[in-house]
């Protein structure tokens, strides 16, 4: 199997987008699955690279990045050495960064002979799961839309009343990640972009349009994403397949770092059951 790690695209503000791919080298053109991470996460966090070995052993060119400003960089992808770009950070720019992945799948890039450019199926985990399914509502070429433990809305998940007029009135606000103890920077900008383009981020609207299948799994255990989420999502879309685990939590039973050499049983199932919706589709 090929893992081909932090190679980079532009995105936005030309800042990198760090890419890995995996696949098997047998030049046989493969689906394409391009994996979103949520708020606060890397594309090395955890068991996602567990998550795309196992993808690309079932002959899939699975793709995962880390967006443009999420706090990464080229020599650093896990974790946040560059709070500057995470505190620029917003939706719009990470539906932009979505796009130049695409754009590059289907260019003729160095991979072409190990990927089939006409199905490209879209994975987002938590507020990725509101990335991909405004990107799959937008761009056509994209085959599936899968959501792990996705979020239902954005609007929401912002500061309100007096903590937004503090937020408005000092320009930035911290939250602190409680794994790396960093003050993780929000400027003002994040919220502004948001009510600029509401519509364009309207994730209700998008799921109700939607022309391709969707899946829609969760844990009914997650605190931070909860279900009645997914609950929602269903509701705008009633053909959406959805796949509730009884127990298990926001990432699966998994953690970072991840050291053992195999999914959580709770991941196991999500990777198998978006494998099973994908070829089935």
């Amino acid at each position: 199997m090929i893992r081909e790690k932090n190679f980079t695209l532009k995105g936005s503000n030309g800042l990198p987008i760090v890419i890995d791919a995996f696949f098997k080298p047998d030049q046989s053109p493969k689906p394409i699955v391009v994996f979103c991470h949520g708020y606060k996460g890397f594309k090395d966090w955890g068991a996602w690279n567990l998550v795309a070995e196992h993808f690309a052993e079932n002959d899939f060119f699975f793709v995962k990045f880390n967006f443009s400003h999420n706090g990464g960089t080229p020599e650093q992808p896990i974790d946040f050495p560059n709070l500057e770009a995470f505190a620029q950070d917003n939706y719009t720019k990470q539906l932009h960064d979505l796009q130049c992945v695409i754009d590059w799948l289907v260019s003729d890039n160095r991979f072409a002979a190990n990927i089939n450019a006409q199905q490209i199926h879209l994975i987002g985990h938590s507020r990725g799961g509101g990335i991909v399914l405004l990107k799959a509502n937008q761009e056509k070429k994209v085959s599936t839309v899968t959501t792990w433990a996705g979020v239902s809305d954005f609007a929401s998940r912002f500061p309100s009343g007096e903590k937004l007029t503090q937020w408005q009135k000092d320009k930035v606000y911290y939250v602190e990640n409680g794994r790396t103890k960093q003050q993780m920077p929000h400027d003002i900008q994040f919220y502004e972009d948001f009510i600029e383009h509401r519509e364009d981020l309207d994730i209700s609207n998008a799921v109700q349009n939607l022309k391709i299948p969707q899946l829609i799994l969760h844990a009914k255990g997650d605190t931070s994403v909860k279900v009645k989420e997914a609950e929602r999502l269903q509701e705008w879309n009633p053909k959406a397949k959805m796949f509730l685990l009884d127990e298990s939590n926001h990432v699966f039973d998994t953690q970072h770092p991840w050291e053992k050499e195999e999914m959580s049983v709770s991941l196991k199932h999500i990777v198998s059951k978006s494998i099973h919706f994908i070829k089935d589709n």
